[in-house]
């Protein structure tokens, strides 16, 4: 006899829902204030736009290079290699890599996938928390 704690009793998540939606939002959300902050920052500063179009275009091509390589999944055919989707995200893309892969439930279980991209994900905090608070030090601007 199972407890009702246990996972056995736990209802399955229908196809195409995504479990956790609004936790995930939340956290999705939370990780873009820092690079968003400093982007505005930077373009109030100087004038430079060019990281808000960068995030935005390299988001967009991760989105796209996801759904492309589940489709591509789903059909058994040649496949994205990871390297290329990493090199979207570290682009300044992992804003649209991580919708994608909460979307299509893509390169969600995968450990060593999921390592590299949030240790991206963290790189690009890092950054923006050294141009913010932190004088620079690090930046290439």
């Amino acid at each position: 006899m199972s407890k009702p704690g246990n996972r056995d009793n736990a209802r399955p998540v229908p196809a195409g829902r995504v479990r956790y939606l609004r936790l995930k939002i939340a956290a999705g959300l939370l990780l873009c204030v820092l690079p968003g902050f400093g982007m505005v920052r930077l373009w109030l500063a100087s004038g430079t736009s060019w990281p808000l179009w960068g995030y935005g275009g390299a988001s967009l091509l991760a989105f796209v290079l996801y759904w492309n390589d589940k489709r591509k999944a789903r059909n058994d055919a040649w496949r994205i290699p990871e390297k290329i989707l990493h090199g979207a995200e570290l682009l300044g893309g992992w804003p649209g890599a991580l919708l994608a892969q909460q979307i299509f439930r893509h390169k969600t279980r995968k450990l060593s996938f999921q390592l590299v991209f949030w240790l991206i994900v963290l790189l690009h905090q890092v950054f923006w928390i050294d141009w913010l608070f932190l004088g620079a030090h690090l930046s290439f601007f």
